[in-house]
């Protein structure tokens, strides 16, 4: 994946973005202290090149309702590309599994699934083998909170290295 270079309001853009979420263009341009118009072209060009690509709110479910996470290991069987392909679009038609990692090492994907209970958990898991999409073996950690859940820093990470 090609590299996008941004300068310093290309990442107060993203920074605005990142922690208020949608803005409007007069908001946008305050917290960026840039003009509207240029702003905007500029926030128009990020999000043309993929940069950004959506927008979520940081709910607490915990207040809504009964919400268990369940951090959950996997290793397949094979690990021909049909077979990788096979889990992950699987894993994608799985309203629960809120977040999927491929991972290299020891497991081959780390998932986060959100569910109501034990029980709905273990039926999402049943669904994975039912469809037989060649788990091997998988290893479950049942979070009992949350220590810390932020955004990454993006001025940090497109600072140039030495």
């Amino acid at each position: 994946m090609a590299k996008f270079a941004l300068d310093a309001a290309d990442i107060r853009i993203l920074c605005a973005l990142q922690q208020h979420g949608q803005l409007s263009k007069g908001r946008l341009s305050e917290l960026v202290n840039l003009s509207p118009t240029p702003c905007w072209a500029r926030f128009n060009r990020l999000k043309k090149a993929g940069l950004v690509r959506g927008y979520r709110a940081d709910i607490d479910f915990g207040r809504i309702g009964n919400a268990m996470t369940v951090v959950v290991t996997v290793s397949l069987k094979h690990h021909r590309k049909a077979d990788f392909d096979s889990f992950e679009r699987r894993v994608r038609q799985e309203p629960a599994i809120t977040e999927c990692l491929a991972t290299g090492g020891g497991m081959d994907y780390v998932l986060k699934i959100v569910t109501s209970s034990l029980s709905s958990f273990q039926q999402v898991m049943d669904g994975l083998f039912e469809e037989d999409d060649g788990i091997d073996r998988y290893m479950t950690y049942i979070a009992t909170r949350e220590v810390k859940s932020a955004v990454p820093d993006i001025a940090g990470l497109a600072a140039p290295k030495d």
